[in-house]
């Protein structure tokens, strides 16, 4: 027996002795590990995964062979019964729970049973015996003259094989079956093959038929090139020319293909991605530069290699850090706040924090883009702006296809190529601003993309392949929700924001927008004091939005003059400019907005409401007047249809309640009346004017004013009901800024007012009606007794 068998068996016999005989098993799904073969095993199942983290170097383990690859977990039934003694000599970790275990094959053993199941297959080997049978030496001989002649079909030398011949004619058996790439049962045979002479001649039948498949592979290889064509030959010529220019230094496409290749092996890609790249890269490699397809597929390549597949940034989990800097960047929005941290704290606990995607709905003004950047600044994400207004066409979101010339991915994917992590902030600005033409349409586009539960396999046009973007932070702003479609709303978690009230912009421009506006006039912060009393008075006489984007263009007309004056006085000593509210209109020019509530109601039949607009809360007058005619009911203002049969039910409910409000139930006789709404240029709609088209009317009718510090809302049925509408904190805070102290709600809006500042619900008293009989007793003066001429409209029932 030669020397190398002779050491191995006793180091098996030694280890079948030991006082813990039983072996880990390692089931191969395809393959045979050949005594005398080293090899390297890829290992990801769960059960193999525990069996190789408690190996070190040198131990032994038993490779085993599934007869049915697609078992999870075989037991001894599907295994064939004979393994491979091997030793460890490599255990390397690949990341994501996966290994790879370099193995080398010692010798057969059989298994005798199945000790232990879990967490790994322990079985109990048996020792094999290889008798060597009748004519060894013949079959040996003629293996050796077969290797002699013909290469073997797998890559290792033939000589490496030849070195064992005449040392182990088993061992020789078992490397040339490990080379020749034989099919999975026919490894099996070769493994469970013990007599060495048996062994020996099973191979040497083997060897011939692979010999015969080369050659018949050669012939078909030999006829394949004498029918190449054309283009494939000029394919050849055109890749031996890069060759020589890559040599002779004249070009440089090769090295731009490797560096290309280098950046897609750096990348950590999906697989799917991968087989596509390459797939892209082989056929780039194929074609010459000539062609027009190799730029197309050379600019999609830059692509998948730029895009943040896997590519994530560290995002900050410290919840009052973040809370810190929301509150520095952005005074109020306590529920967009609350959303983030709930948000972030949801990934700090390691829970999923998919379905967060916020729209931020409110007038202009208020600070719905910049809070997109205050949240990546906090929470350490990059962050990316997608304008979406006037978007027409489909394939700015979804991209265009590769067919198509100047094609590229859409915004979406440009966004976080240039965000560079797949968790970015991505603010899709006005999304009430999409379009819609002939290309498509764009807001059907983003339903996939919004869709928590779609969007982790999201499929631009351009790529084709599946973009995971459950892990970013989409930010919506919109002004008026009702243009979005119904699908697109659902799938947005909606956070309105109402406008500011003065002294909440007062304090924005204290905190905010004079430091960052003297800042970029290069002005320092004491060369201007704008007076409290004065920036009280900028609020309420130059600004009345929701918003702070005109008193920011108020203040900055400041630095401008102070900036003209520090210019003309260069080199002397700057000179401090103090705003007071004297000098506002020399400043700023005459004052804009005036409190006229009590002067547009002095006279019965006007009457405050309150309306919501996509910029925020307003009030308006509904006006009410009577003259000679046949008791036509005429409306003007560009009303819509909804406030016109408000006014014929109030209308209504005036002639059926005559008596109990003292109207003359005969008053339409010979009187016609009209109802106007100013602002007749702006087109008006909805239910809430109800109220004060009943009250106005019965202003008119009665001969009582209307208190001039009270305002109103709220829908009004035919039976004089009050029923709730929406929008009231937009239009409470509207209702405070133009001085309003006094405010009739519906009963059912009540609770809304948890929404409202605490200071603004400190300054305005409000009612909650159910009744118009409850409207009328606060919002009307008392009776008081009339002179005739007083009034350019006099009473119906005094007439």
């Amino acid at each position: 027996m030669p020397v190398t068998t002779q050491v191995l068996l006793l180091e098996v016999t030694n280890l079948m002795s030991d006082s813990k005989p039983n072996l880990p098993l390692l089931p191969l799904r395809n393959g045979v590990l050949f005594p005398g073969t080293t090899t390297t095993i890829p290992v990801g199942r769960a059960s193999s995964v525990a069996l190789v983290r408690s190996l070190k170097r040198n131990d032994h383990v038993a490779i085993g062979v599934q007869v049915d690859a697609q078992l999870e977990d075989p037991g001894i039934g599907d295994l064939a019964p004979v393994a491979t003694l091997a030793r460890v000599r490599r255990v390397v970790d690949a990341g994501r729970g996966r290994y790879r275990l370099l193995v080398e094959g010692q010798r057969r053993v059989s298994i005798q049973s199945l000790v232990e199941t879990e967490p790994f297959l322990v079985i109990e080997p048996g020792p094999v015996e290889e008798p060597p049978g009748r004519g060894v030496v013949d079959a040996q001989a003629r293996l050796v003259q077969q290797l002699e002649r013909a290469r073997p079909v797998g890559g290792e030398p033939v000589s490496r094989v030849l070195a064992h011949a005449s040392e182990d004619p088993g061992l020789l058996a078992d490397r040339t079956a490990a080379i020749l790439g034989l099919p999975a049962e026919q490894e099996i045979n070769v493994l469970a093959t013990f007599e060495l002479a048996a062994r020996l001649q099973l191979v040497s039948q083997l060897m011939e038929q692979a010999a015969l498949r080369g050659e018949l592979k050669q012939r078909i290889d030999s006829t394949i090139r004498k029918e190449r064509t054309q283009a494939q030959r000029e394919a050849m010529l055109r890749e031996q020319m890069r060759a020589i220019q890559k040599e002779l230094g004249e070009g440089e496409s090769g090295d731009d293909l490797e560096t290309l290749r280098e950046r897609l092996d750096a990348k950590e890609l999906p697989d799917e991605v991968r087989t596509s790249a390459e797939r892209e890269l082989g056929r780039l490699k194929a074609m010459g530069n000539g062609q027009a397809e190799a730029g197309v597929i050379r600019t999609y390549l830059e692509w998948v290699a730029d895009l943040p597949w896997s590519e994530t940034a560290a995002v900050t989990d410290d919840i009052d850090a973040v809370s810190a800097k929301l509150d520095a960047d952005h005074h109020g929005l306590d529920d967009v706040k609350k959303a983030i941290l709930e948000h972030l704290a949801v990934l700090k606990m390691g829970g999923e924090a998919r379905g967060t995607i916020l729209c931020l709905a409110g007038p202009p003004g208020v600070g719905k883009t910049s809070l997109g950047q205050s949240i990546a600044d906090a929470t350490g994400r990059p962050f990316v702006r997608i304008a979406l207004g006037g978007v027409r066409d489909e394939a700015e979101i979804r991209g265009h296809r590769r067919t198509y010339v100047g094609a590229r991915p859409g915004r979406l994917m440009t966004a976080l190529k240039q965000a560079g992590a797949k968790n970015a902030v991505v603010l899709l600005d006005e999304i009430d601003k999409l379009g819609q033409g002939w290309q498509g349409s764009p807001e059907a586009a983003l339903l996939e993309v919004l869709d928590p539960e779609q969007n982790d396999t999201f499929t631009d046009h351009y790529l084709e392949l599946p973009f995971d973007l459950s892990q970013t932070l989409f930010l919506c702003t919109a002004n008026d929700l009702s243009t979005l479609s119904a699908p697109l709303r659902d799938r947005l978690e909606i956070i309105p924001i109402a406008g500011y009230t003065p002294e909440e912009k007062a304090r924005i421009a204290r905190s905010h927008l004079i430091p960052t506006l003297l800042e970029k006039h290069a002005i320092s912060e004491d060369l201007l004091v704008i007076e409290d009393e004065a920036l009280d008075a900028l609020v309420a006489g130059w600004t009345r939005e929701a918003g702070v984007r005109q008193l920011q263009r108020e203040i900055r007309k400041l630095c401008r003059t102070l900036a003209l004056r520090l210019a003309r006085n260069e080199g002397s000593k700057a000179e401090t400019l103090r705003v007071t509210v004297e000098e506002l209109d020399e400043l700023l020019g005459r004052r804009k907005h005036f409190s006229d509530v009590a002067e547009r109601t002095s006279q019965p039949g006007v009457a405050t409401g309150l309306a919501w607009t996509p910029v925020g809360g307003d009030i308006l007058f509904i006006e009410t007047s009577a003259m000679q005619g046949k008791g036509q009911l005429i409306i003007t203002g560009q009303l819509g249809d909804v406030m016109k049969e408000s006014a014929r039910a109030a209308l209504t409910y005036v002639r059926s309640h005559a008596e109990e409000l003292g109207v003359d139930p005969a008053f339409l006789e010979d009187k016609d009346l009209h109802i106007h709404v100013p602002a007749g240029g702006v087109p008006k709609d909805g239910p809430s004017a109800g109220v004060t088209m009943f009250t106005a009317l019965t202003s008119l009718l009665t001969g009582r004013r209307v208190r001039p510090d009270v305002a109103m809302t709220g829908e009004c049925t035919l039976r004089g009901r009050v029923l709730p509408v929406g929008g009231i904190k937009s239009k409470v805070l509207a209702a405070h800024r133009a001085g309003i102290t006094s405010i009739v709600l519906p009963k059912r809006n009540e609770r809304d007012l948890d929404e409202l500042p605490e200071h603004v619900r400190d300054a305005i008293s409000f009612t909650f009606a159910e009744d118009m009989s409850e409207v009328l007793a606060v919002a009307l003066e008392p009776e008081v007794d009339r002179v005739d001429g007083g009034s350019d409209v006099r009473p119906a029932a005094a007439a």
